[in-house]
Parts: structure tokens; sequence; C-alpha cells
């Protein structure tokens, strides 16, 4: 039963299945939540450079650790000369697929169409983080890069898939990258299959072709590892791990930047009010939600935005205190009638919207409703898609959206408060507005001192303790589940590697 449950949730995929016997022949099936956006999905449109380095097809100029480190990827040095300037010198001897050199010349033909708003190639997000005025060839190894203004963020950011470093495409090399393994085809929102780049730098991958399916549906994806189908799940489904991992499977699990937090409302309805915004912070139980939703393997609870895998993490602890809460409802002008809080008149009601890509956020939602209404706030719950639920928290048809987001993909602090609370930021859909948080950003950006940097963002996260313009739930561990025999994959911590030239089938 549960084969033939698994084959039907990817037969809408319309691709061949590999089947279990052919991964020891050097194939690797992953399942996966996303998949590729076109037949050739250029690394850097929108978030198309996720999965190519995902893949191994492509690298940037900076990496990340496990251990959230920076190191020189393909970049050998990178040395600040001053405010605004940056030297960065090339590997020696790095080749694109196709076999040409990676010149300075060439990073700076990769990197120019990110920032011009006229190519096709243009990615406002990406643009907008390099900040980058001018760059230019000094020779083979060295670009100079010179940004608008300070941006103590620069090297980090160095790090995002989507600035890839590409050479010329062809049609035996339509992504002609410099990774472990060579793009080779695509299925818009299916399949992105690639194969061993055998002249890799490094030494040619163990694995020869590595499949990755697009399975939206979690249950779907771990139905399909039971069946055979797939040989490793990004994103298991965390009640289903401990029974999984028991029945011959490898699990595989570790902390990650990724936060799931509420956004808020913060100009419309009850939540416009910091006092009631405090309140629901109060009222959840993130220890419950963690037990009762992650099993014990899929995260942590959250007192503030950033993990303690990062040294940016302020000693802010959750605290649940459902008494503190019903306090501040009463400050707030809310009066209890009859069990149910009540506001200007009306039954206190917030709306929680949230999707179900992300197995966990559906019941976490309804725990968050659970706790609400234990308190006597009527609170609903409606799944909808992330880009819908962002319209109606910004029109005011939802008070919360609960929602998954990588917070410092390269790193570095900057980039989630900045995206999410700077009053004039794209993605502040809630709407709200500090000077004094905007302002601390700003100096965040143009702080170059570590201790100094440390201390800004460390009042950042006391603002956000105090005013609540977000409300932190849970940092999640990514859970994957891989066949027994597959030796060497390591989750990371940005979430943005999976494919390196150690990862083999056991003989």
């Amino acid at each position: 039963m549960l084969r033939s449950l698994a084959i039907a949730a990817l037969a809408a995929l319309a691709m061949p299945l590999v089947q279990p016997g052919a991964a020891q022949e050097g194939s690797l099936t992953i399942a996966y939540l996303s998949g590729p956006t076109a037949e050739v999905p250029d690394p850097r449109i929108r978030y198309n450079g996720w999965l190519s380095n995902q893949a191994g097809v492509t690298e940037t100029l900076m990496g990340l650790t496990p251990e959230m480190e920076l190191h020189p990827r393909l970049a050998e040095a990178l040395e600040q000369v001053d405010g605004t300037t940056w030297r960065m010198t090339l590997r020696e001897g790095v080749t694109f697929h196709d076999g040409s050199p990676v010149t300075a010349q060439t990073v700076v033909d990769s990197i120019a169409p990110i920032l011009d708003e006229g190519s096709e190639f243009h990615n406002p997000r990406n643009a907008g983080l390099l900040g980058i005025a001018e760059m230019k060839a000094d020779g083979d190894r060295v670009v100079i890069f010179r940004t608008t203004e300070p941006n103590a963020a620069f090297p980090w950011i160095l790090t995002e898939p989507g600035v890839a470093i590409l050479g010329t495409p062809s049609p035996d090399y339509p992504i002609n990258a410099t990774g472990p393994f060579i793009f080779r085809e695509a299925v818009p929102d299916q399949l992105y299959r690639v194969e061993a780049n055998r002249s890799y730098r490094d030494g040619a991958p163990a694995i020869a072709e590595v499949r990755t399916l697009a399975v939206p549906d979690p249950a779907a994806a771990a139905l399909a590892f039971e069946a055979g189908d797939v040989d490793l799940v990004i994103n298991y489904p965390e009640a289903d791990f401990a029974r999984i991992t028991d029945a011959d499977a490898q699990g595989l699990t570790a902390a990650t930047v990724q936060l799931y937090w509420l956004d808020i409302d913060a100009t419309n309805g009850p939540l416009a009010d910091p006092r009631i915004r405090r309140a629901v912070s109060l009222a959840i139980d993130r220890q419950g939600i963690v037990d009762a939703t992650l099993s014990g393997v899929g995260g942590v609870p959250a007192g503030t935005i950033y993990p303690a895998l990062m040294p940016w993490a302020a000693d802010i602890t959750p605290t649940y205190d459902p008494a503190a809460a019903e306090a501040l409802l009463a400050e707030a002008g809310a009066v209890k009638d009859g069990g149910r809080w009540m506001l200007d008149g009306e039954p206190l009601r917030i709306d929680i919207v949230t999707y179900s890509s992300r197995a966990a956020l559906p019941p976490t939602a309804e725990l968050i409703q659970a706790y609400l209404s234990a308190i006597g706030i009527d609170a609903r719950v409606s799944i909808g898609e992330w880009g819908a639920n962002n319209d109606a928290i910004a029109s005011g048809a939802a008070d919360l959206h609960l929602q998954a987001w990588g917070i410092a993909p390269s790193g570095d602090p900057a980039y989630f408060p900045g995206a999410v609370l700077h009053s004039e930021a794209d993605s502040n859909i809630g709407g709200y507005s500090n000077p004094d948080l905007d302002a601390l950003l700003a100096d965040g950006t143009q702080t170059f001192d570590p201790a100094a940097r440390q201390a800004i963002y460390e009042r950042v996260q006391a603002i956000i303790a105090e005013d609540a313009p977000l409300i932190p739930v849970f940092h999640a561990s990514q859970v994957t589940v891989a066949r027994p025999s597959l030796e060497g994959f390591v989750v990371h911590p940005a979430m943005t590697y999976w494919m390196t030239p150690e990862i083999r089938w056991a003989d």
C-alpha cells in the first residue's frame, strides 16, 4: 500500500523513477520540497542559485564551513583596502566545466548582469545586498570591488548562492560553472539532474549522477522513500523520523539558521498595539510546540531571531507566561467577559495564516491557536500559499503569518532584520516602523569592528523582544533521511550545501 501511494504521489512528475538498484551503480535520487523554475534555471535569477549550489553545480567566491565560518572558495584571498574597497585574488588554475579558465574578467562579467536592472539576469535582492558601485579586473587573478557605502557584510554576501561565478554558456554546458557536478537537465517544478565533473580540481565525485525531484508534500516524499523510489529526503517529516530510522534508514539532523516565526500586521487590527503583540508571544508555549510537532529532532524554542550556533545570538530565553499575557491584554484595554477577551466591544480575534510545504508549519499554527484560545483569544487558522498569505497580512485580512526563513544564509546578521523590519524593506509586509531600529540596522552594516557589531545586534534583538514586531517561535534543525549505505552527506547549517565529491555509496 505504501509503495502504491508513493508512486502515485510522484507520478505527476512525468519522469521515469530511478530504481533503488541503480543507486548502487552510482546514482543518487533526492526528494526536495521545490524544483527548478525553467529548463535552464540560470543561478543568478531569483533563488535558482540555491538549487545549483546545493546540487554542486555552481560555486561562489567565498563559502561557509559547517561551523558557519567564512572561507575562500573560488577566491584565494579577500582584503579590505578601505571602507568601500575590497581586493579579491582568485585561486590559480580554476576552470569552468567547458575547460575555459576562471579569470578576473569572467568574475566581473558574471556578476555585472546581477547588478544591471536592464539585464534578464538582474537579481534585485542580491544586487541590494552586494551594493557594488564599481568592479574591475586587475590582471587575470585580481578583482577590485568598490561598494556604494561601507558594507561590513560584503565578504559574507559573496557566499550567496545567487552570486555564482559562470562562464559563457553553450549547448553542452548551458550552466557553465565550476562545481564538482555538471548541469545536464531540468524539468520545471519537477526535476534537476546533474552528472559528475570528472575533471573537478579536488577530484572526481564518487557519485556519477544526482537527480533532485520536487516533492512539495513532505508526506509524499516520506512515502516515496519507503517505497524505494528516492534515496535521500531533505526535510523529512519530524513526527515520522524515529520510526523510519528504526527501520533500516539513516537519520541525519543538525541545527540550522532556519527560523520559524510569526510575521505581524503591525499597522491594522489588534496587533498594532505592542502590548497585545507581547501578550501573544507570552501566551505561546514554545517548548510545548517543539515537543509536540518536532518530536525531539526538529529544533529548539526561540527567544531571539539568531540560533545559538551563531555568535550573534543574544541571551534571550523564550518566556511562556499566560498570566502575564492576560495582564498585558488588560493593560491594552481589553476586557474579559465570560472567559473571552473583548476589545472595543468586539471579541478579540486573531487570524493566523500559514502554508503546508513544510510539515511542521500547520501543526505549529494549530498549537498557537490553541494557546491563544486557552487564555480567551478567538484565534483562527487558515492554510494558504506563501505569497497570498503575505498579501493577507499587507491588506489587514490576517494578523499573523507563520513562516520559515533562513535568517542568515550568508552567515552575516544584517540580512534578516534588515529584510523584514527596516521601515523601507520590501519584505516588511506588516508595515512596522521604528526609527531607532532603522538607525541600528544602518550602523550594523557600516560597522566593521566585530565587538561593536555584536553590541549593535544585541540591541536589535532587545528591541525585537521589547516591541515584538515579529515573534520567534523555534529554531529549526534540518531533518534528513537517507539509505544506510550513503556516506559523506553532511547537513549544513546554511542549508545551501549538499553535494560534495566525498559523498558515496558504501561498497
